[in-house]
């Protein structure tokens, strides 16, 4: 598949001391958490295939996060119409026009073809820090989800460097404290060769070493509520890919002096 880009970002990241910040939280609209963007037929139909053709390398679900998976299930089902959806029995037909019957058997993969969202569960494990239970997983930015799966949050985030005890700790405390009523958010970016939706990477692999500049910028805005029944927590990532030419000029300029890795 071609390019798949959006035309603007919903912040600029690296503007926002606030989201600049380790881990940078910051408070969330409930109604603001799932968005479809100008993008969403070309995601969508990516999405489609990989759930299609790839399903083992972009889902996952661990038998403790069955509940949570159900209850996620039925809290995005009722918000779809906000976002554009016509749900006709048991069929849903999406904004793009295409028709999805949802199996309530296979909740995260059915999620998957309905929303843009890559969507990942955390429930406390047995020392309390959050495990990932289960996810789908389409967009990943270089780790793969089978390395991940059934992990704590410190193990999860050993290759990123600034990943430290202390923000562990910051992170800990805000899964803690998240009231369903109360999601956060935040948002990252990273420079790319690729405009690749689908980029997995195990720890193992060495980095590539990209060639030439770093025409796209990819950002995810990544946010995180608490289902109130199961109280399982819900990472949700929105992938954005836009080309660096498209960006602001004070965003372009201030983008020069990253001096973190270029992503193939």
């Amino acid at each position: 598949m071609g390019e798949i880009l959006q035309t603007r970002l919903p912040a600029i990241p690296w503007l926002d001391p606030r989201l600049a910040r380790l881990p940078g939280m910051l408070p969330l609209d409930p109604a603001d958490w799932l968005v479809a963007d100008e993008a969403f037929a070309a995601q969508m139909a990516e999405r489609d295939r990989l759930v299609a053709e790839r399903p083992a390398e972009v889902h996952a679900l661990l038998p403790e996060a069955a509940a949570a998976a159900q209850e996620l299930f039925e809290r995005v089902r009722a918000i779809l119409p906000a976002l554009g959806h016509r749900v006709e029995g048991a069929r849903v037909i999406r904004p793009d026009g295409v028709a999805v019957t949802p199996d309530a058997a296979q909740p995260l993969l059915s999620l998957g073809r309905l929303v843009q969202e890559d969507l990942c569960l955390l429930q406390p494990g047995g020392d309390g820090e959050h495990v990932l239970t289960g996810a789908i997983l389409c967009f990943p930015a270089a780790w793969t989800l089978a390395e991940k799966i059934g992990r704590p949050l410190m193990r999860i985030h050993a290759p990123v460097p600034r990943y430290d005890a202390g923000i562990g700790r910051r992170v800990q405390r805000l899964f803690d404290a998240l009231h369903p009523d109360r999601p956060l958010w935040r948002m990252n970016h990273a420079r790319h060769v690729s405009p690749g939706l689908f980029q997995p990477r195990r720890e193992g692999d060495p980095r590539p070493v990209p060639a030439g500049p770093a025409p796209y910028l990819r950002a995810e805005r990544q946010c995180l509520l608490r289902l109130p029944r199961s109280r399982a927590v819900v990472f949700s990532i929105h992938t954005y890919v836009v080309r660096t030419a498209d960006l602001p000029e004070a965003a372009r300029v201030a983008l020069e002096s990253d001096h973190r890795p270029v992503e193939p």
